[in-house]
């Protein structure tokens, strides 16, 4: 049985589409962030690969809740899996703090929140077609 999914570049986040490496992560930061929103600041780096990758990072004092930061990278990894993007390395960073330990942990404005704001940064990239 074949997976459909992984012949479709838009929808795969298979390993190959991920920075995890603490050298691919440095790359990119090195550059000037090219996009803000509220909350995330992105990176981006054009690669010699034929799709996107993306790192999430999501600092524990600005999101002190694992299950927030989760919520970061999954909703992260979601939009930027239905987005179709140039060949670039992206690095969502989580840049000013989304809740408190006092805060909800999840809510559903939070999430919405988080959806607008990363869509704004990867239509950001669609439109100028990486940096």
């Amino acid at each position: 049985m074949t997976d459909d999914r992984s012949q479709n570049s838009v929808e795969d986040f298979s390993r190959k589409r991920r920075i995890v490496k603490t050298d691919e992560f440095s790359s990119v930061f090195r550059l000037r962030p090219v996009f803000r929103t509220a909350h995330f600041v992105l990176y981006t780096r054009r690669n010699a690969l034929p799709h996107a990758r993306l790192g999430v990072v999501a600092a524990k004092r600005l999101a002190p809740r694992a299950v927030t930061r989760n919520t970061v990278k999954r909703v992260t990894r979601e939009l930027f899996r239905l987005t179709p993007l140039p060949p670039i390395d992206c690095v969502v960073r989580l840049s000013k703090s989304v809740n408190t330990k006092a805060g909800p942990a999840t809510t559903a404005r939070l999430k919405r929140e988080l959806r607008n704001e990363i869509t704004q940064l990867f239509s950001s990239q669609r439109r100028a077609g990486g940096s």
